[in-house]
């Protein structure tokens, strides 16, 4: 599993993402990042909304704590979730990875 941290501001764990994919979904893993597949092309911050309402919903939290805390522009992203602790959001991504 990757590394998630707690900070003053919430979780954060890095994403490696795929825009433009057949549908999206968590893929796997590549070194310390989950792979993201998203369907929303990176034109315009689509990708970056897409990511945000993916964890979202597969960590049962508002969209509103979700933000991307570092790489907007970059495939290689840094996703913070401001409701839940580090190991609440490790063990929703488990069962999310099945």
């Amino acid at each position: 599993m990757i590394p998630v941290r707690d900070s003053a501001a919430g979780a954060t764990f890095a994403v490696k993402v795929h825009p433009r994919a057949k549908k999206d979904a968590i893929t796997g893993e590549i070194g310390d990042a989950l792979k993201l597949a998203l369907t929303a092309p990176p034109i315009e911050g689509r990708a970056n909304e897409a990511c945000i309402e993916f964890f979202a919903k597969v960590l049962r939290v508002p969209r509103s704590s979700v933000s991307i805390a570092s790489g907007q522009s970059s495939r290689a992203k840094v996703v913070r979730v401001h409701a839940l602790s580090a190991s609440e959001v490790e063990q929703r991504l488990r069962a999310a990875i099945g």
